[in-house]
């Protein structure tokens, strides 16, 4: 039996690449939210960064929540606030904590803002200090493809490449075929269980087994049948179900090769393969990837 052909792991476990629980949206029932993604398998969780202002913040999550990892970075839509100090201040961070896996998220974002230029130099800065700490990126791109693959494309050709994920994909395949070629992996969030998503779709079909993560993008998002509601890391098992009825497999060969494929990008390899909490091993399993199917 090839690798390509073996039964999946029972229970196999899952990992949200992306999330961001320090929202206020989580201020009053986190220890709920968090006993429902323990319930659901989720063994690790990455928590994204916005601005550093949240980084104390997001550290004392990880000293209260032994599963989680974090990011340090400036989100594109905040590139106005960038200033000098800050890549010394996200390299203290990253040497600081061993529970900084990347730096980010960062990017480019052309959907809802213009400021090309700011966007454009706290990326570069950003990129330098990820090469710098031998860390992962985490990228954050919206109807900025072709921008973002120039700079990317240059980096790689000055012999600084960085390596990290799209997370949030909601491209094209061409677009995402152009990220595969550089290395990156292809993280896919609710988006991908929406009805009209057929790019996304298109997408995930395609993507390579061992290239693709899945993510919430709490509280953001929020994956079909809760589409509407706040978004919280234990959504992320509707993601791996809606990839599974895409992709033909079984849902527990998508959390076994997305939570494989974290685990290497962000070096989790110990979480995701200690042995199930009790809430994972009291909690019944929820509706299978079949009834997902349903609702693409």
């Amino acid at each position: 039996m090839s690798k390509a052909d073996a039964p999946p792991l029972i229970g196999a476990p899952l990992v949200d690449s992306h999330c961001h629980v320090v929202f206020a949206e989580f201020q009053d029932d986190l220890d709920a939210v968090a006993r429902r993604w323990r319930g659901q398998g989720v063994r690790a969780l990455v928590h994204a960064c916005v601005t550093p202002e949240e980084i104390p913040a997001i550290r004392q999550l990880a000293d209260r929540f032994p599963e989680l990892r974090y990011a340090v970075g400036l989100h594109p839509l905040e590139a106005g606030c960038w200033h000098g100090a800050m890549p010394d201040l996200f390299l203290e961070a990253c040497r600081r904590d061993e529970r900084v896996v990347a730096v980010g998220e960062l990017g480019l974002d052309l959907y809802k803002a213009t400021n090309l230029k700011q966007q454009v130099n706290a990326l570069e800065a950003q990129l330098d200090v990820a090469w710098e700490v031998d860390l992962p990126v985490i990228i954050h791109c919206r109807q900025a493809a072709m921008p973002l693959r120039d700079i990317l494309v240059a980096r790689r050709q000055a012999g600084r490449p960085v390596r990290g994920v799209m997370h949030c994909w909601a491209g094209t395949p061409q677009e995402m075929d152009w990220f595969l070629e550089l290395g990156f992996i292809i993280s896919f969030s609710g988006i991908v269980t929406f009805k009209n998503a057929k790019a996304v779709h298109a997408c995930a079909q395609q993507v390579p087994e061992d290239r693709y993560m899945v993510e919430t993008d709490c509280p953001f998002l929020a994956p079909t049948p809760h589409r509407g509601q706040r978004n919280e890391p234990a959504f992320v098992a509707h993601v791996a179900e809606a990839m599974a009825a895409l992709r033909h497999c079984s849902t527990g060969r998508v959390r076994q090769v997305s939570s494989q494929t974290a685990a290497r990008l962000f070096g989790l390899e110990s979480l995701v393969q200690e042995s199930p909490s009790i809430e994972e091993q009291l909690f019944v399993p929820p509706v299978s990837a079949t009834n997902t199917a349903d609702a693409l």
